[in-house]
């Protein structure tokens, strides 16, 4: 217990360090806080999964700083939010909009555990707002109140349930003018027509474009980060194949493990000023 107290306080220590390092430039003071974060106190497995997700260039990529106000869309391990929330804890804000579990026991069960993770660390994820994200295109917070918006995994998601228009328009009106949309999802064989409900879990990165420019966002940049070439796409259970998930239990596991976790885009769009 005390290694794990003296880790989460050399993290907090380094980070309210850098929070007053103004000489610095802001893209070292981040990548400063995301080294710090990243090699602080986090479970084993998800910074196994560090390798495929490369969360401190992906989040650079997208822009994120200290003082930035976020909105994480729908996340369910935590795997983002352990590293977003003692990064902008003392300058910025984050918000995580969840799905409202309603009558859902399996939703009411995640939602649970994320509170609960939440409440393990409040010397770092104690300013964490939980707010319901609707799929109805309704307002998940007050207009203007964010300037980044995160969706790691959610749009082929939402297209499953037949709900990315909504899912967008409202992250859209949560933008401010200039704000940043950052999307990484699994991406689909280009060859391939798009199924509208990406039933294996894939997403074209053109039909992504098109969709999300659709909602009014412009694409500014993209990014090979996430790419992993030895993802075929074609598997029984879909993305879901490979791990973390391992649908298909140990059947073939080794090879699966060997291919890691899937292609992904990454795209970073903005909010057009005066919208």
């Amino acid at each position: 217990m005390r290694t794990r107290l003296t880790a989460v306080s050399a993290v907090v220590a380094a980070l309210a360090l850098l929070s007053g390092c103004v000489t610095v430039p802001g893209r070292q003071t981040t990548t400063n806080a995301l080294d710090a974060i990243l090699a602080g106190p986090r479970p084993t497995t998800e910074r196994s999964r560090d390798q495929d997700r490369h969360p401190a260039q992906t989040l650079l990529f997208f822009g994120i700083r200290p003082e930035s106000r976020v909105l994480e869309v729908w996340p369910t391990t935590g795997y983002f939010t352990r590293i977003i929330a003692p990064l902008v804890r003392r300058n910025g804000q984050l918000y995580v909009g969840v799905i409202p579990p309603g009558h859902s026991p399996f939703l009411a069960a995640r939602l649970a555990r994320y509170r609960r993770m939440l409440a393990s660390r409040p010397q770092l994820y104690d300013r964490v707002h939980i707010v319901p994200f609707p799929a109805d295109g309704s307002d998940a917070l007050p207009p203007g109140s964010v300037n980044i918006a995160l969706a790691f995994g959610d749009l082929h998601r939402w297209m499953a349930l037949g709900i990315a228009p909504q899912a967008l328009a409202s992250i859209y009106r949560a933008l401010t003018p200039g704000g940043v949309l950052g999307v990484v999802d699994n991406r689909a064989d280009p060859s391939i027509a798009q199924d509208p409900r990406a039933r294996n879990g894939y997403v074209r990165q053109d039909y992504a474009i098109r969709l999300i420019e659709s909602a009014g966002f412009r694409l500014v940049a993209t990014s090979e980060v996430n790419a992993n070439p030895l993802d075929t796409r074609n598997y029984p259970a879909g993305v879901w194949t490979l791990p973390p998930v391992y649908r298909l239990g140990q059947n073939d596991r080794a090879r699966y493990a060997a291919i890691g976790e899937s292609d992904r885009f990454t795209l970073k769009f903005v909010k057009p000023d005066g919208r």
